[in-house]
């Protein structure tokens, strides 16, 4: 059974979009149990504003200008310990929930949710559990099952992205061609996949490395 409020639940929007935080605002605003009682446009301002605003539930974006969502987070769970926090994004890559979660969310939803949905993510995580749907669920569990990937892995994959050989990688690295070969062999074995072309391929799909990078 749920925590029923004995008040309206506070809630903190952290979002670096006008219209999202304005939407947002609007549309949970119908809601008699629940108070927007302040909006962020980043990490920076919203850690600025968990004192005086004191919410109960931070409804909080990923990407972000300046600090990034898990940033924030981590930031958060320190300055305010009581505050739930709800990953709220559009973004749903394997890597994006698993560090989320890992870094203390509560709660993550896509953009696109319903509000009969949010209403009761929010109610589920100020209650004290965890509000994860079911299908985002199921893939954050298959991620944690996979082994991490070391720091050099992840740099090598990202270089791996780029089409360079193993002794190209082990030149720029300063470390040996034979070095760079068992470092690709062991992130094909971590990734379950065939080869250094699915790997890299792979890891941008799961948000291991970025396009950008």
């Amino acid at each position: 059974m749920l925590q029923l409020p004995t008040h309206p639940i506070r809630i903190l929007i952290v979002d670096d979009h006008p219209v999202v935080r304005a939407g947002l605002t609007s549309m949970l605003g119908t809601q008699t149990e629940l108070e927007v009682v302040g909006y962020a446009a980043s990490g920076e301002e919203a850690l600025a504003k968990l004192e005086q605003s004191a919410p109960d539930v931070i409804l909080l974006d990923l990407r972000m200008h300046g600090m990034s969502g898990i940033e924030t987070l981590s930031a958060a769970k320190i300055a305010a310990p009581a505050a739930r926090v709800i990953i709220l994004t559009s973004f749903e890559t394997d890597e994006d929930i698993y560090r989320s979660v890992r870094a203390g969310a509560q709660g993550y939803l896509l953009k696109d949710t319903s509000l009969k949905e949010m209403v009761e993510a929010i109610r589920t995580v100020y209650s004290g559990k965890r509000y994860i749907p079911r299908e985002i669920a199921i893939r954050l569990a298959e991620r944690m099952m996979r082994t991490d990937l070391t720091p050099r892995e992840v740099e090598i994959l990202k270089m791996l992205s780029k089409g360079p050989t193993n002794k190209q990688i082990g030149h720029a690295l300063g470390i040996s061609e034979n070095t760079v070969k068992n470092h690709v062999n062991s992130i094909i074995e971590k990734l379950e996949v065939s080869d250094r072309t699915e790997a890299a391929t792979i890891a941008i799909q799961r948000g291991l490395i970025s396009t950008d990078d």
